[in-house]
């Protein structure tokens, strides 16, 4: 198997070849380069995919609970560990205050 790469090589342009090309688009009206204001307004894709970070990100962690207290969390229907969660956080209110 060859060990050369399959992949073309890519030549730039030369200075004179790169002139040529900025000319011709700022000559067309519907190829204008970007405003340095539109540059600057720019997000990378990245950004903008998938849900937004959480400013409290919940942390994953693996715990066995009784099958009572799953099949009662559970019965409460969709967003049931939403609801434990709550359960847990005013516990811990509860309890933290005390001390």
């Amino acid at each position: 198997m060859s060990k050369l790469s399959k992949r073309p090589a890519i030549t730039l342009p030369s200075v004179k070849e790169d002139r040529a090309i900025t000319t011709a688009a700022k000559a067309d009206p519907d190829a204008l380069p970007l405003t340095p204001k539109q540059l600057q307004a720019m997000v990378p894709l990245r950004a903008l995919r998938g849900r937004p970070k959480s400013e409290s990100p919940k942390q994953l962690v693996s715990v066995r609970y009784s099958a009572e207290v799953l099949a009662y969390f559970k019965s409460t229907g969709e967003g049931w560990q939403s609801r434990m969660d709550s359960v847990l956080r005013n516990y811990v209110a509860r309890h933290s205050r005390r001390a």
